[in-house]
């Protein structure tokens, strides 16, 4: 028993350090927008480039800001759509007097609020405000974001600048997480570990891979191509709909790209460890698509994986061999991250720690929802029965 215990803490090693070795390799092959190429000025343009969509729930603590940083945006001709999804704070009343306030002469920064008061039937509220607000849209881009990201000047100008330089139809980037204690740093880069070795954001631009990518805080894609794949009115009861939309987009055989861009695009995703394991309570069962046993044997793929080889630190040597290479591969993988997250590489002690919480929220976001039924997000009810029965592929 026990070889057998000491072959399998190798071959998890192994898995691990191909992976890794993987990411080592090609992470840095990722574009940065900060290159000064994506930084010259478009040529003028009287009529928006980009539709900014920003679906805005109880978000009365960011929107203002986030909007004025949008509103600062002087390099790229936008119109901003921004839509009070039956907000219940002041969420309302902050958009209505940015717009009063708006230089509306200034026709580079249109600013409209749509209000909505009712969901309809059949439909998850983000998805439904995006899908509203797309049907206004004007310009050939749409971008659609969140309420609390905030953009710098430059970011629009160098998204269009590499999108128009790749031929890109959808284009994905990378934020910059503000994260201001222990536990946001040691969640977000094991959540950044599981997310970039899973999704290899590197292969998406490869046509005949099938890694996709999608991400709420900026999908940047074709007018025509959001409406050529059903845009959001195909992803009505969709709980991760940013990466729905881009599975969808890749599957119609679309250009799709990512990239990275630090600075450009901020946000605070998550204010400590039990806001974080709050946040994923909605989504990490929806990313098994609801379904019970796929979810638990992932879990338990994950205390194999992610655990085990640590366990062997209190065993003898032959054993600890393995679990101390493993330390040393996640410390190269860290570091790797520490460039994009700024999370020092130091963190990779608090791996073991860290998926240990990982494997509490994705058991907790199956439970919760199997005992609900369904799932409550920002005062909304939402049936299982219905999910599931939404619920389509995330890969191809």
């Amino acid at each position: 028993m026990a070889d057998f215990l000491l072959v399998l803490d190798w071959l998890i090693v192994l898995a691990w350090t191909m992976r890794i070795i993987s990411a080592l390799r090609n992470m840095p092959r990722i574009p940065n927008l900060l290159d000064p190429r994506y930084a010259e000025p478009l040529p003028p343009r009287a009529t928006p480039l980009i539709s900014v969509i920003v679906p805005a729930c109880n978000e009365e603590a960011n929107i203002e800001a986030a909007l004025r940083s949008l509103l600062a945006i002087k390099s790229v001709p936008i119109e901003i759509l921004v839509i009070d999804d039956r907000s219940t704070d002041s969420t309302g009343v902050i958009l209505d007097r940015v717009a009063a306030e708006t230089d509306r002469v200034a026709a580079r920064a249109n600013l409209t609020v749509i209000h909505v008061t009712e969901l309809p039937p059949g439909w998850i509220g983000k998805p439904h405000a995006m899908a509203l607000a797309a049907r206004q849209a004007t310009a050939p881009w749409l971008l659609f974001t969140d309420a609390d990201v905030f953009f710098a000047p430059d970011s629009l100008l160098r998204a269009v600048n590499f999108a128009q330089a790749e031929n890109a139809d959808h284009f994905v980037l990378f934020p910059s997480l503000i994260l201001e204690s222990f536990g946001e740093r040691m969640m977000t880069a094991i959540f950044q570990v599981f997310a970039f070795l899973g999704a290899r954001p590197w292969r998406v631009a490869d046509p005949a891979s099938r890694d996709s990518i999608g991400m709420g805080a900026f999908n940047l894609v074709r007018a025509e191509v959001y409406r050529a794949v059903g845009g959001f009115e195909a992803l009505r009861m969709e709980v991760v709909e940013d990466l729905k939309l881009g599975l969808d987009i890749k599957r119609a055989g679309y250009r799709q790209r990512a990239a990275f861009g630090p600075g450009l695009l901020r946000l605070r995703w998550a204010e400590g460890t039990l806001h974080f394991i709050r946040n994923v309570t909605k989504n990490f069962f929806a990313v098994f698509r609801f379904r019970t046993l796929p979810a638990l044997a992932a879990c338990m793929v994950l205390v194999i994986f992610c655990l085990s080889p640590f366990a062997a630190l209190a065993g003898s040597l032959p054993f600890r061999i393995p679990a101390i290479l493993l330390l040393l591969m996640m410390f190269f993988l860290y570091r790797l991250f520490e460039r994009y997250n700024e999370v020092p590489a130091a963190y990779f002690l608090t791996f073991p720690i860290a998926a240990t919480l990982l494997i509490y929220a994705v058991l907790r976001s199956v439970l919760v929802t199997l005992l609900n039924h369904g799932i409550r997000w920002r005062g909304t009810f939402y049936p299982l029965s219905e999910l599931r029965r939404s619920a389509g592929p995330l890969r191809q």
